[in-house]
């Protein structure tokens, strides 16, 4: 089994890269991502900077979340993350500016499991596995941004 992998893929959103790199902020990825609802520890208001503490339950799962890297301008963020009963990990999203007013985004995921647990998940990750969760991203994230601009609604995003 695996104990420690390294991920990452690339996707072109249908935005601007000011309007998408906040999806990936944790108040963001709430209006995107089904059961995403951030325990915000600090600062409590979720504002994203660097050094917000938050934690999220999927199932039976708690993981606690860190942002250790913070840059707004250079559109890029980067989350150390930990599932105690399970794996540690670094997230990191650096977006910028593509063709037709798109956005190019990078998710690259670092983990290391923690014990067999952890090494059952990494290893159910594998490289065609993490492109697919991340081209779901695509779906739902595009989705989300036809709809809003539909919609006409901008958002305040911190």
């Amino acid at each position: 089994m695996t104990s420690h992998i390294e991920r990452s893929h690339k996707i072109v959103l249908c935005g601007p890269v000011d309007r998408v790199f906040p999806l990936f902020t944790p108040i963001g990825e709430t209006l995107w991502v089904d059961g995403w609802e951030p325990e915000f520890l600090h600062p409590h208001s979720g504002e994203t900077q660097q050094g917000m503490v938050f934690r999220t339950v999927h199932g039976d799962e708690t993981t606690l979340w860190a942002c250790a890297d913070w840059d707004l301008v250079g559109h890029r963020v980067r989350y150390v993350r930990v599932t105690p009963d399970s794996r540690f990990g670094f997230v990191e999203v650096a977006c910028r500016k593509a063709i037709d007013e798109g956005t190019e985004a990078t998710i690259a995921y670092t983990f290391t499991a923690l014990n067999a647990v952890g090494k059952s998940y990494l290893s159910a990750l594998t490289e065609d596995a993490f492109a697919r969760m991340i081209e779901a991203w695509k779906v739902r994230i595009d989705a989300w941004l036809l709809a809003d601009a539909s919609a006409g609604s901008r958002h305040d995003w911190n």
